[in-house]
């Protein structure tokens, strides 16, 4: 005993002798790279998006997005999608005309926990599912989507096939500037989607199988206002 109290005391010694740990230095801010001209982001971003294997459609002025979802779905031979609420984007619109042209449409709505497990089983089911990114993230062409009640992240997790819309005022030049842009409030209080590409795996064979843990198409629209 009189052994180990004193392994004891010398260990108290050194840790008070020795002081802070490298590990517990405070963290170094990253740096935030500026976002520059859209226009560049915009294509920096298309370059990664297609590189990935998403589809990316646009520029696309506001008025025009309905029309421009309706043919995506139509080529694509969906009968059925969920739209969730927009971020600064009415999908409303978008939703109206595609339930108009004869298309299934689910709205995502408010739900609490007697209806969410019920919402969860129709999104499991629907062909397709449409959202707008909170941001986009040029150097990797990354989609960044915070859930809540009305946009869940179900909605671009389950369906096999994910359309998700962004207006250039939300492409950011990195993860750094994504984050920041989202603020720590929002990061602590909603789960936070980064969506890069359809969903692929190589488990089996080392193969590449497309659409086994999520989405097997994703379309990113981008909305650009004529007068921005």
């Amino acid at each position: 005993m009189a052994d180990l109290q004193a392994i004891v005391a010398r260990v108290k010694n050194a840790l008070v002798s020795s002081g802070p740990a490298p590990s517990h230095k405070a963290p170094v801010a990253p740096s935030l790279q500026p976002d520059g001209h859209r226009a560049e982001l915009v294509s920096r971003f298309a370059r990664e998006v297609e590189a990935v294997g998403a589809r990316i459609i646009g520029p696309v002025a506001p008025e025009q997005l309905a029309d421009r979802v309706a043919a995506i779905v139509r080529e694509r031979g969906l009968k059925s999608i969920a739209v969730g609420e927009g971020v600064v984007v009415d999908l409303s619109r978008v939703g109206k005309t595609l339930s108009e042209s004869g298309i299934e449409v689910i709205r995502t709505g408010s739900v609490d926990g007697s209806t969410r497990p019920e919402l969860r089983k129709q999104l499991a089911q629907v062909d397709a599912g449409l959202a707008e990114a909170d941001y986009a993230i040029a150097s990797t062409g990354t989609l960044a989507v915070l859930s809540d009640e009305t946009r869940p992240s179900a909605l671009t997790l389950l369906p096999p096939a994910s359309l998700v819309v962004v207006r250039v005022d939300r492409m950011k030049a990195d993860l750094a500037s994504a984050l920041a842009a989202l603020g720590h409030a929002a990061l602590e209080s909603h789960r936070l989607t980064l969506i890069t590409g359809p969903s692929r795996t190589a488990d089996i064979e080392k193969r590449i199988v497309m659409g086994v843990h999520g989405p097997k198409s994703l379309d990113v629209i981008v909305v650009w206002p004529r007068d921005d």
